[in-house]
């Protein structure tokens, strides 16, 4: 295989680990999102309570496969999801990448794992 194939394969790949997050989300696939994640997952996002303090909170694998199997996600659906997956940087094993959809925009970090590739970080926001 060629760099260029590897790096066209790897960018395919990570792309449906994003897919299988954000479409196992909304479908209520927990499956998907058990796929798409490292059981180590740290998905992050900036929180401000009504007296304007700033947290970090922090949800695992684990919360967001329950939460995919209780349909939460589907709870959440906006119809036209509007999901653009962009690849930024893909090296020796590592890559970065954003999801954004109609509701969110993920930051995601992924590894490559004997599993394929995990989605390990995601930073995120709403975007409505």
């Amino acid at each position: 295989m060629t760099m260029n194939s590897a790096h066209t394969t790897a960018t395919e790949e990570i792309t449906a680990a994003a897919r299988d997050d954000v479409e196992g989300w909304f479908d209520g696939d927990a499956e998907r999102m058990r796929r798409a994640l490292h059981p180590d997952l740290a998905k992050r996002s900036l929180d401000v309570d009504d007296a304007g303090q700033e947290r970090i909170e922090t949800l695992t694998a684990e919360q967001m496969i329950r939460w995919t199997r209780e349909g939460v996600g589907q709870q959440r659906d906006p119809g036209d999801r509007q999901i653009e997956i962009t690849v930024h940087q893909v090296d020796d094993g590592l890559a970065t990448a954003t999801c954004l959809c109609a509701l969110y925009v993920d930051h995601l970090q992924l590894a490559k794992t004997a599993d394929g590739w995990k989605i390990v970080n995601i930073l995120w926001a709403w975007l409505v």
